[in-house]
C-alpha cells in the first residue's frame, strides 16, 4: 500500500518498486477485467462470496466499479495535492514571522485567503432518514474492534448483553486480596453483589424497601410484584419494569429499563453465584455496546489483497449473520459465532424481542492511501478508500435483504482523516456512486465524520452540510488531532509537552465546538455525537470515576477498548439523561473559533535536560511497543505496556501524535537526532523485555541495523516533518511490505 505522491518524499518510481517487490513475494497474481487489474484473491472473494446470492453479477459489479473508480481516483488525486498545497502555504507563512508574535487576526485572515477557512453559512439542520434507535435514541458506549480478527469482531457483536457480576469482578472496581486470582473468592463476589444492589436501589428504586432486601420476585396482572419476606412492594417508577421470561409466578428473568437501555436479571436459584441470595438472583445483565465500529482503518495492518479480503470476509460474514470461528482454550475447542435476539414475554403478556446484538457499523480507510488489490488503467493502484467503500457496501447488501443488523435497511460507514468541506463533499460523491452501481435508493448509505483533522474541526459545520442527507455520527479524536495540530502548525515553534495538550486552549475548544455544531445542526435525538477511547483497558476504576465527563460534555456514546469496558461505562448513562443534558448545553455560548486556531507551542519553555528525555522515552517507548508488532506480526492494534508498564491501548492515532511530538522537538532543536536515537536503542531493549513472553516476537536489540520493525519506529519520527499530514501510514505499510517479503 502506498499514497500517490509517496515518490515525493521518498524520490523513487513506486509504482515500479512496489511491482518489484510483489513480483519477487509472488504476493499478488492479477486478473485483467475491463480496465482494472484485480488481484486473483480480491476477484474469487467478489464472485464466489461477496455477490453471491445478490442480483449482481461479477461482470456487471467491476464493469460499474471500472466506470465509477476512475473518475473518482483523478478527484482523490487532486484532493490529496491540494492538502500538500495548503501545507507548503501554512509552513511558509509560519517561516516568514519566525521570531514575531502571533497575530490571530493576521492568521485567521490568510488561512481563508488559502481556502483553508470557509464562509460559514446559514444555520441548517440535518436531514438523515431511517437511523436506528441505536443511533438516534439510545445513548450508550460504542465498541472500537479491528476487523481483520473475527474472533474480537464476534465478541464485540455480542457485547449488546454483558455480566455486570463478571464485570466487576474481574477489574480493579472490586478490592480484594484474590483480585488477581483464578479462584473464586466469596468476599469478592459479596462486594460485587452490594455494588449491583446499590446501583439497583439508584436507578431502579424499590417504593419502600432496598433491592439488598428482597427475597423474590413475581409477576401478577403485569405488574412486578418485589417481596421482603411476606411484605409486598413495587418500584418507584413501575413503567422501569417492562417484562419477563419463564413463569410468570416463577420467572427466570425480568427485564428492566431505564434512560432507554435494558437491565435483566437473571433468576436461577441452583447457580453457584446464587448460593447466598435468597431471591435466586444469580446476574444481572445490562445492555452495553449500543454500537460497534469495525475497524478497517487504524487498528488493522491491512497492507496487501490477503489482509484486506481478510477484512471484508469478516464484515461480509457479519452481514450475512454466518460468521463464527473455534478456538482452543485449557484443551478445550470452543465455537463463537453471533448471538440471537432476546425473547421476553411483556408485561401485557405478548410476545417481546431486543436486538441481542450491537449496531455495527464500518469504519473505511480515509482518501489518502492506496492498495494493490486493484490496478487501475494508468498503472496506479486504487484509492484504498474507494474501494472499501464498494466492498462494504457490497456486503450490506445481504444484510438489507435479512435486517440481522439494520432494521430500518440503512448501511452505517464512519469515514476519518477528511479534510474540510471538499473532501466531506467527495465522500458524498463517492457512496452515490456506490448506489448508484449497487441500485440502491439514494442515502442508503449513511456516513459518520471523524472529526480529527484540524481543517475539518475549524470547518466543522460546512462539513456537516455537504453531508446533511447521510450524517449519522460525529466523534472527536484527541490523538490524531493532536498530531493534525503539531504536523499543520510545525513551522510555528516548538510544541508543548502531550500531557499538557488536554489542558490548552485549543483542545478545550475543539471538543466543545463538536458539541456545539453538532446540537446546532440538529442531531440531539436523530444522530450521535460521539466522544473517544479510554486507553487503558485495566484501569477501569478510573474508567468509572472519570468517562462520565464524556457524558456531562454532551456525547451521546463514547469509545470503550472492551466488552467488559462498555458494560461498566453504560452505568454512566443510567446516571445521566443525555438528551435533557444535550438540551442544557444547547443554552451555552458556542467555543469560540479563535480558541480553536490557538497553536499551542511553548512560549519560551526552558524544560530540564532531566524533563526532556522522560517526555521522549514515555512517546519513544509505546512508539517501538506498537510498531514492532505492527510490522513483524501485523497485529494493527495492542495493549502496550508504557515505560511504567501500565498497559495502553495503541493504534495508528497514538503513533501519529508521538512521532509528530518528536519530530517537532528535534526540529526546533529541544532535543537531536543523535539523543532521540539513543533514547530509542534503550527503549527498544525495553520493549523487548516486556514481550520476553510472546514466541512470535523478534528482539530488535540483537540487530538494530537489520531491524525493519526499529528503522521504521526511527523514520516515523526523522521523516516525520515530511510525511503528508504527519500520517503514519505510507512508512507503516511500506515496510511492513518489505518484512512480509523477507518472511514469504
Amino acid at each position: 500500500m502506498i499514497f500517490f505522491n509517496i515518490e515525493l518524499t521518498f524520490k523513487i518510481n513506486i509504482n515500479n518498486y512496489i511491482f518489484i517487490l510483489l513480483k519477487l513475494n509472488n504476493m499478488e497474481k492479477y486478473t485483467n477485467i475491463s480496465n482494472l487489474k484485480v488481484s486473483k484473491k480480491l476477484e474469487n472473494f467478489v464472485q464466489k462470496e461477496l455477490l453471491k446470492d445478490l442480483d449482481i453479477s461479477p461482470k456487471i459489479f467491476w464493469v460499474k466499479f471500472d466506470k465509477a473508480v476512475h473518475e473518482l481516483a483523478k478527484i482523490n488525486a487532486e484532493l490529496i495535492k491540494k492538502r500538500e498545497v495548503l501545507q507548503k502555504k501554512i509552513d511558509e507563512w509560519h517561516k516568514k514571522r519566525k521570531g514575531e508574535n502571533f497575530n490571530l487576526n493576521e492568521y485567521k485572515k490568510f488561512l481563508r485567503e488559502i481556502g483553508y477557512l470557509v464562509k460559514e453559512k446559514d444555520n441548517f439542520k440535518i436531514k438523515t432518514k431511517n437511523l436506528d434507535s441505536e443511533i438516534s435514541s439510545i445513548a450508550g458506549p460504542q465498541l472500537v474492534v479491528p476487523i481483520m480478527n473475527e474472533r474480537y469482531a464476534l465478541n464485540a457483536a455480542n457485547a449488546r448483553w454483558v455480566s455486570l457480576y463478571d464485570s466487576l469482578y474481574g477489574t480493579d472496581i472490586i478490592k480484594s486480596e484474590e483480585g488477581g486470582s483464578e479462584r473464586y473468592d466469596p468476599a469478592r463476589g459479596e462486594e460485587v453483589i452490594k455494588y449491583v444492589r446499590k446501583f439497583l436501589d439508584e436507578y431502579i428504586p424499590v417504593n419502600g424497601t432496598s433491592w439488598k432486601n428482597i427475597s423474590n420476585l413475581i409477576v401478577n396482572k403485569g405488574n412486578l410484584i418485589i417481596y421482603k419476606d411476606e411484605n409486598k412492594f413495587k418500584l418507584k417508577d413501575t413503567k422501569k419494569f417492562i417484562g419477563y421470561r419463564g413463569a410468570s409466578n416463577k420467572p427466570s428473568a425480568i427485564i428492566l429499563k431505564n434512560n432507554n437501555l435494558h437491565i435483566e436479571i437473571i433468576i436461577n436459584p441452583r447457580a453457584f453465584s446464587a448460593a447466598h441470595d435468597i431471591a435466586g438472583i444469580s446476574d444481572v445483565i445490562v445492555e452495553s455496546a449500543i454500537s460497534t465500529i469495525c475497524d478497517n482503518e487504524d487498528s488493522v495492518a491491512a497492507v496487501d489483497s490477503e489482509d484486506k479480503v481478510k477484512c471484508y470476509k469478516n464484515w461480509l460474514g457479519l452481514m450475512q449473520g454466518n460468521l463464527n470461528v473455534k478456538f482452543e482454550k485449557d484443551g478445550k475447542t470452543f465455537e463463537r459465532k453471533l448471538n440471537p435476539d432476546r425473547s421476553y414475554i411483556s408485561k401485557n403478556g405478548k410476545k417481546l424481542k431486543l436486538h441481542g446484538r450491537s449496531l455495527l457499523l464500518n469504519r473505511n480507510v480515509g482518501h489518502l492511501m492506496t492498495n494493490s488489490s486493484v490496478i487501475l488503467k494508468d498503472g496506479s493502484e486504487v484509492p484504498e478508500g474507494i474501494l472499501d467503500a464498494f466492498i462494504t457496501t457490497a456486503a450490506c447488501l445481504h444484510d438489507i435483504k435479512k435486517k440481522g443488523n439494520s432494521r430500518t435497511g440503512s448501511i452505517y460507514i464512519v469515514k476519518p482523516k477528511m479534510h474540510g468541506p471538499e473532501e466531506t463533499a467527495f465522500t458524498d460523491l463517492i457512496f452515490t456512486k456506490v448506489e448508484e452501481a449497487l441500485n440502491l435508493k439514494k442515502y442508503t448509505c449513511k456516513i459518520g465524520i471523524m472529526d480529527e483533522e484540524r481543517r475539518t474541526s475549524a470547518n466543522l459545520k460546512e462539513c456537516i452540510r455537504t453531508l446533511k442527507d447521510r450524517v449519522f455520527f460525529i466523534n472527536t479524536g484527541f490523538l490524531d488531532r493532536t498530531g493534525d495540530e503539531i504536523h499543520t502548525s510545525m513551522e510555528a515553534g516548538p510544541m508543548i509537552k502531550k500531557g499538557e495538550m488536554k489542558l490548552s486552549k485549543w483542545i478545550s475548544a475543539y471538543e466543545n465546538r463538536n458539541v456545539d455544531t453538532g446540537i446546532e445542526c440538529g442531531f440531539s435525538g436523530v444522530a450521535q455525537i460521539g466522544k473517544g477511547m479510554w486507553a487503558m483497558p485495566d484501569k477501569m476504576s478510573d474508567m468509572l470515576n472519570q468517562k462520565i465527563d464524556h457524558l456531562k460534555a454532551g456525547a451521546n456514546c463514547a469509545w470503550v477498548p472492551s466488552p467488559t469496558a462498555a458494560a461498566l461505562h453504560s452505568l454512566h448513562y443510567h446516571k445521566i439523561d443525555i438528551f435533557d443534558q444535550q438540551k442544557k448545553l444547547s443554552e451555552r455560548k458556542k467555543a469560540k473559533l479563535d480558541d480553536l486556531l490557538s497553536v499551542p507551542i511553548a512560549d519560551r519553555p526552558n524544560w530540564s535536560m532531566e524533563e526532556i528525555n522522560s517526555e521522549i522515552s514515555n512517546s519513544a517507548q509505546t512508539l517501538l511497543g506498537y510498531v514492532v508488532r505492527w510490522i513483524d506480526q501485523g497485529i494493527g492494534c495492542s495493549k502496550v505496556p508504557d515505560i511504567n508498564n501500565v498497559g495502553l491501548m495503541e493504534d495508528r492515532a497514538t503513533l501519529r501524535i508521538s512521532s509528530q511530538h518528536i519530530a517537532n522537538w528535534i526540529y526546533h532543536g529541544v532535543t537531536t537526532k543523535m539523543q532521540v536515537i539513543e533514547i530509542m536503542k534503550q527503549m527498544a531493549k525495553i520493549v523487548d523485555q516486556q514481550n520476553v513472553n510472546d514466541s512470535n516476537y523478534e528482539k530488535m536489540s540483537d540487530d538494530f541495523e537489520n531491524s525493519i520493525a526499529f528503522k521504521t519506529a526511527c523514520d516515523l519520527i526523522f521523516k516525520g516533518k515530511k510525511q503528508p499530514s504527519g500520517y503514519t501510514e505510507p512508512l507503516l505499510h511500506l515496510n511492513r511490505l518489505k518484512k512480509k517479503s523477507n518472511q514469504n
